[in-house]
């Protein structure tokens, strides 16, 4: 068979397989992302189907899938939001990196996998799913609620981290030296304040530079400019990812809200493609050695990240069933744990199939926290106290007791 005949019927049973998987996840109220990353492990080494015409092309895909992912993160947030939330919600943003990040960089120097890699898994346990909570939160009916403000703040100071955390990750995996590193700190820092300057102080002289009344040109402009930026920021070790969420903040207004909507069906294939990609780099049979650890790991930053939630929304001064609800509401890990991973697999396999599970157990856990946790929690407290002795039955014991002694 022709390679590109082959390309076409592989990538196109591929991309049908993973409509009707979304469908069917809809169905049930779940994320689509554990099913599109069982499907990357029944397609990739070691599965069922082994795709070979269209492995190259698909590894591209997501590749463009993780800078669309961040570059509509940018979209949602004006600078702003992002400067108000960092100066009111940091502590509960320090709270969150404490609880969530030390598990997974224990975990990682346990197993013996080291220093660069206790960085990396750190962040899997630590980034929260904005895609998968904010669905969560319109499904319950919760954007209203009085503790949604303090979820939303911690998600936000997460995807804020991000532009810092990803280039120091990038910079260990690629072994750079320490003042290489902190090079790469100061670098990633410096762009950050630029950016956020500029979009406060010229959004709008941004926004109108690449606005158009023509949605496929302006589809064409952002597309274009996020891609080159995101190709620069990869040059100079900046990731991708962090130059692409740049791009999304810089633009406001209408033209953000324009981009958006022209680039969600893009986002969405291209980010069903990069789950599929690293279920295809995953070997099925690494999972099942993970699998208690993945489990153990999934148990213990499920309950930090109920803490934090619960710790977040108590500021905010919200009630304890709203302060259950939001840590509920946070669980749920997802695109960011996958993309961390991805990156730090060239240097340690095992973190791959370790966070394939633990993404898994979580996406499925976190909607089910969301709504559970505060009714078990009132269930729990509701629980009846022993009721007091007599004091006259207490004393004969007593008596009795001296007796025998």
């Amino acid at each position: 068979m022709h390679n590109t005949t082959a390309l076409l019927i592989e990538l196109g049973a591929t991309i049908l397989a993973l409509g009707l998987l979304g469908r069917l996840a809809g169905r049930v109220g779940l994320s689509p992302i554990p099913l599109y990353l069982l499907a990357g492990l029944a397609f990739g080494r070691g599965g069922i189907l082994p795709l070979q015409a269209s492995e190259e092309f698909v590894a591209t895909g997501a590749e463009i899938g993780v800078v669309l992912l961040l570059l509509m993160l940018g979209l949602e947030y004006s600078a702003s939001d992002l400067v108000t939330n960092l100066k009111t919600q940091y502590p509960s943003g320090v709270v969150d990196l404490v609880l969530n990040a030390t598990p997974g960089a224990l975990a990682a120097l346990v197993l013996g996998w080291g220093p660069v890699a206790a960085v990396a898994l750190a962040g899997v346990t630590w980034i929260s799913s904005s895609g998968v909570i904010a669905k969560v939160l319109g499904d319950l009916r919760r954007l209203g609620n009085r503790e949604t403000p303090a979820v939303l703040g911690v998600l936000v100071l997460e995807d804020l981290a991000m532009a810092v955390y990803l280039p120091i990750l990038t910079a260990l995996l690629a072994g750079v030296s320490p003042a290489g590193g902190a090079l790469t700190l100061l670098v990633a820092l410096g762009t950050v304040g630029v950016v956020l300057y500029v979009a406060l102080r010229h959004g709008r002289l941004v926004s109108r530079a690449v606005s158009s009344e023509l949605p496929e040109m302006l589809l064409l402009v952002v597309l274009g400019l996020t891609l080159l930026v995101a190709g620069l920021a990869q040059e100079v070790q900046v990731s991708a990812a962090v130059g692409a969420f740049l791009v999304g903040i810089a633009l406001s207004g209408e033209v953000a809200e324009g981009a958006g909507n022209l680039l969600t069906p893009l986002r969405d294939l291209f980010a069903a493609v990069f789950f599929v990609f690293f279920g295809l780099s995953t070997d099925p049979a690494a999972i099942p050695p993970v699998l208690l650890p993945a489990l153990a790991l999934a148990v213990v930053t499920a309950l930090t990240k109920v803490a934090t939630g619960y710790w977040a929304a108590g500021r905010a001064g919200v009630s304890v069933k709203g302060r259950w609800r939001a840590g509920g509401t946070l669980v749920a890990r997802g695109e960011f744990s996958i993309v961390i991973a991805g990156l730090a697999v060239g240097v340690e396999p095992r973190i791959g199939p370790l966070a394939t599970a633990y993404v898994l157990i979580l996406v499925v856990l976190g909607p089910l926290a969301a709504r559970w946790t505060e009714p078990l929690a009132r269930r729990i407290g509701r629980r009846p106290a022993p009721e007091p002795r007599d004091e006259t039955a207490a004393a004969r014991d007593a008596e009795a007791a001296h007796a025998h002694g």
